[in-house]
């Protein structure tokens, strides 16, 4: 297959790529013109325009959730899919949102005939390892009137939970914002109704933050552990927020949706308030042999 043309920025998107790999155990797959269609193909898509993998959904759903009937199956596959036209890109992203996170409710027949209802997981929140992580470069998306690249698509269980929009180093990320992000929620919708989170970077420097923040909004993330001396670093922010564990315990523990404003906004916490939540969880834990004390949060 014809690779695409080189650039500056796509050297960015194949070492970040190589990273997640590598460093982070991510699989890693080249789509651009290497990807077919159909349920054997590369990624399982039947076209360009599905965003979600549903061949490996249901898997991950079945092995998760074992000896139940296809049907219920096929149930939390639909809902976790299905989106209602009039429903608002934020609207749809909480309600996926809130869905992943506790769990699809089916209703089903077992052998006696009897109904069942049932919450099926759709992540192994505690075994990072049960979930099967994929970083897709060049990925097309067709919408309604357009067709789009993302650069770097992060699919855990076949959903697209992470946005990745790189630029080289002689570029501004802010140009990744509004000459990209800006656009692709604009044309291809649909590919952020079960993101988690957007990073921005341009091989240096890197910013986190989620389908409706604002450029400003958009945070660093320079520390691993507290009172380490903060790095303005790609490289921090790749090993904070999708080293598999952190990035499961972001999307379960740290994310909320706040109305005040008369729009609903989805914020993501920053890498402090990541940091001191999980230290004091981990005061709690380790209480006995402090004899009693939690230190200071």
């Amino acid at each position: 297959m014809i690779p695409a043309p080189y650039t500056e920025d796509t050297l960015v998107q194949q070492t970040t790529a190589e990273y997640m790999e590598q460093e982070l155990g991510w699989e890693s797959v080249y789509a651009y013109n290497n990807e077919d269609f159909g349920p054997d193909s590369l990624l399982g898509r039947e076209s360009d325009r599905e965003v979600v993998l549903t061949r490996t959904l249901r898997a991950k759903i079945e092995e998760l959730n074992p000896g139940l009937p296809a049907t219920a199956y096929e149930d939390a596959v639909r809902q976790i899919v299905t989106v209602s036209a009039s429903q608002t890109m934020a609207a749809t992203n909480r309600e996926k949102h809130e869905l992943i996170k506790d769990g699809v409710q089916v209703t089903f027949r077992n052998a006696k005939g009897e109904r069942v209802r049932r919450r099926l997981r759709v992540f192994d929140f505690d075994v990072p390892e049960n979930n099967h992580f994929l970083c897709v470069r060049e990925l097309w998306v067709r919408g309604d009137l357009y067709r789009r690249r993302a650069d770097i698509v992060g699919f855990v269980n076949g959903l697209p939970l992470l946005f990745m929009e790189l630029k080289n180093v002689s570029k501004d990320i802010r140009a990744a914002y509004e000459q990209n992000f800006l656009d692709y929620k604009d044309t291809v919708p649909h590919l952020f109704h079960h993101n988690a989170m957007v990073v921005l970077a341009n091989g240096v420097d890197a910013k986190l933050g989620s389908l409706t923040s604002r450029f400003e909004h958009f945070a660093e993330w320079k520390r691993l552990v507290e009172n380490q001396p903060g790095v303005v670093a790609m490289e921090t922010l790749l090993k904070g927020v999708c080293a598999k564990a952190n990035f499961l315990d972001l999307v379960e523990n740290f994310i909320v949706f706040d109305d005040s404003a008369g729009e609903s906004r989805k914020i993501l916490a920053r890498n402090h308030q990541f940091l001191g939540v999980n230290r004091a969880i981990e005061a709690v834990r380790d209480r006995k042999s402090r004899d009693g004390k939690l230190g200071v949060f």
